[in-house]
């Protein structure tokens, strides 16, 4: 009989720790403190309802411990991204923009020659 009363013992603790450090949307069916106190008033009844019934076994749940931040607050939206700062000089910044729209009228000036079956080599504007 001792063996018995411990092993209540037992999963009575098991079923109050884990009842206590879960979320109340992770407690199905009553409120988390109705539970406890279920636990506690009718120890392996009440623990074997607990694991059977009162809880969520979904994966992407876990039990939460003390050191869990969506313990303290409910919120689970992520902090803003910062963008990458530019690290160049508006000087830079104007010489790459006028850089590239240079390569974009010699890209432009290429597919017009294609178009015409001219060859490349011939530059008539520069």
């Amino acid at each position: 009989m001792p063996v018995l009363a411990l092993l209540t013992l037992i999963v009575m603790i098991i079923a109050l720790i884990d009842a206590i450090i879960r979320r109340e949307d992770q407690i199905k069916h009553m409120p988390k403190f109705v539970w406890v106190f279920f636990i506690v008033l009718l120890p392996l009844i009440g623990s074997i309802l607990w694991f059977t019934l009162g809880r969520e076994y979904d994966q992407r749940t876990q039990p939460m411990t003390f050191g869990d931040p969506r313990r303290w607050h409910k919120d689970t939206r992520s902090a803003p991204t910062v963008p990458p700062r530019d690290e160049r000089t508006t000087e830079q910044q104007i010489a790459d923009l006028e850089r590239e729209m240079h390569l974009a009228d010699l890209e432009e000036q290429a597919r017009q020659r294609r178009t015409e079956n001219r060859p490349l080599d011939e530059n008539p504007g520069c």
